[in-house]
């Protein structure tokens, strides 16, 4: 089973790399940007023959590893 996991930082965490990303993007010359917020995308293949199962697996990978639940929200998207 497919899946992708999609980790991005909480309201309020401030994004040091996504300002630059902006700033980089306007010395471009690209200057409707407003804001940039950064984040991780991984896409996983999970044993399982579940649904429940997957995500239930997926849920654990992502507040052990895959992100800092203090400062990250995470989303799972199962294909």
């Amino acid at each position: 089973m497919k899946a992708r996991i999609v980790v991005t930082l909480k309201t309020g965490v401030l994004d040091p790399q996504g300002k630059a990303i902006e700033a980089a993007l306007k010395s471009f010359g690209i200057e409707s940007i407003e804001g940039v917020r950064q984040g991780k995308v991984f896409d996983i293949e999970v044993a399982a023959t579940d649904r429940a199962g997957a995500e239930a697996t997926l849920k654990t990978a992502c507040e052990k590893l895959l992100a800092n639940t203090v400062v990250e929200n995470y989303a799972i998207e199962i294909a």
